[in-house]
């Protein structure tokens, strides 16, 4: 199957858009789509430091899970980190992938160390937006998923 266009856009609870991003569109394997990115520019982030312009990015987003994994990859092709966002189950349709970002994050180095990010903001959010017990439920336990990942050192997507 032949790459294609498509957007990405992560929202908040509340429906607005948190960001977007162009990438193209790889394929599909059951319930998984998978997409590839490539930064447009250097970007300082808080918890990655240094992404360098030319970075790519291989995201996986599942249908019935309640996260999505990026694998970044330096330009010269060696492996950078994982990224991995708790969100709600997205939506694909006519090359444009929507989710709605639940804000725990779970940044995962080559040798599998890890860290949990941004588990005040979760934690207002739920506040803010009035998480239900299922929402908050289900968030923690995919972030819980996630962490078992990183421990049996099985990112290999």
């Amino acid at each position: 199957m032949a790459e294609s266009p498509a957007l990405i856009i992560a929202k908040n609870f509340d429906g607005t858009v948190r960001k977007s991003w162009p990438c193209r569109f790889r394929g599909s394997s059951g319930t998984l789509l998978m997409f590839v990115g490539e930064f447009s520019e250097d970007v300082c982030h808080p918890d990655l430091g240094h992404i360098q312009r030319g970075t790519v990015s291989h995201e996986h987003y599942w249908l019935d899970r309640w996260y999505n994994v990026f694998r970044f990859h330096e330009p010269t092709g060696e492996l950078r980190n994982y990224y991995c966002n708790v969100n709600l189950p997205p939506s694909f349709r006519d090359g444009v992938l929507e989710y709605v970002d639940l804000d725990l994050d779970l940044l995962v180095w080559p040798d599998f160390r890890y860290v949990v990010l941004d588990r005040e903001e979760f934690e207002s959010n739920a506040v803010t937006y009035g998480y239900s017990n299922e929402i908050i439920a289900g968030a923690e336990a995919s972030l819980n998923d996630l962490i078992r990942f990183a421990e049996l050192r099985n990112f290999e997507l």
